[in-house]
């Protein structure tokens, strides 16, 4: 098992430029052969990284590690027509999350519908709860403007979920609006770096319409939200449907389109920087 601080601090020095076994190795103070493993791992079960080998055969071979543009996410057609939809949408409604759910085989997934005015209300917290604190490795959400870190039912606080997971040394990563509107939502999440001198939890601003959370390799929760107005006016009541999916290949896939955008996205710090100069104008 590899630390979760590891894994960010390899990525963290290879997303600047590419770096050779040996560089890792002494970055992280271990032999080249635990470097060269830990490389391994990290490639088949976050995508992140990639490896190339000139001269290879020779005793002059040089194994070279660089970040993965991850430009072929998908590999079905079924997948390429998804990952264009998503990828072209900006907010929650410009996609279903049941256009994933339908082809995911039926013994590695399931449903359920909820109606409130918010997860609260619907009574998802304590299975959400259960979700995220099994994980070993890392989490990836896809969010709007990370409203569920203010959700609190007076049995399960999302917020203090998260503080928990941070002090396990989970790393965090989130792709999601960072606006005026969601601005304090961001910094509130942030705030847990600093109080616990890490940074476990980055934040990237992408506009787009997953509401996904994806625990390691293992589980994929997608929330789809119908409103009763619009396209969904038959409906009496704001209706909430969460599908949980096992299935490894489509949670890789889901992983890779996360990385995609995150690696193309900028970060919330920058962001919050800027906001910073329009109120002193």
């Amino acid at each position: 098992m590899i630390e979760p601080e590891i894994i960010k601090k390899i990525e963290d020095f290879v997303y600047k430029k590419p770096r050779s076994i040996q560089e890792i190795s002494s970055l992280i103070q271990k032999n080249w052969r635990t470097a060269d493993r830990y490389i391994e791992h990290i490639k088949k079960n976050f995508g992140t990284l990639d490896i190339r080998i000139f001269r290879e055969g020779t005793r002059g071979a040089l194994k070279i590690v660089y970040w993965a543009s991850l430009d072929k996410a998908s590999s079905s057609v079924f997948q390429e027509e998804l990952e264009k939809n998503i990828l072209a949408g900006k907010i929650k409604y410009d996609f279903a999350g049941f256009d994933i759910f339908q082809h995911v085989p039926k013994n590695k997934k399931h449903a359920w519908i909820k109606k409130g005015k918010d997860e609260s209300d619907a009574g998802r917290l304590r299975e959400f709860e259960e979700i995220l604190l099994k994980s070993e490795k890392q989490i990836l959400f896809f969010s709007g403007n990370l409203s569920f870190v203010n959700f609190d039912d007076g049995e399960t606080n999302v917020f203090n979920v998260i503080e928990k997971l941070v002090k396990k040394g989970i790393p965090i990563k989130v792709v999601c609006r960072v606006d005026i509107g969601g601005k304090e939502n961001i910094e509130k999440l942030l705030s847990i770096n600093y109080k616990y001198g890490k940074e476990l939890i980055e934040i990237k601003h992408r506009e787009q319409p997953l509401r996904i959370t994806i625990i390691d390799d293992k589980l994929a929760n997608i929330k789809e939200v119908k409103e009763p107005t619009g396209r969904d006016f038959e409906l009496n009541k704001k209706t909430f449907i969460f599908y949980t999916l096992t299935d490894k290949d489509w949670i890789s896939w889901l992983t890779r389109i996360f990385w995609k955008m995150f690696s193309t996205s900028i970060d919330a710090k920058k962001r919050l920087e800027e906001m910073e100069k329009i109120k002193k104008y």
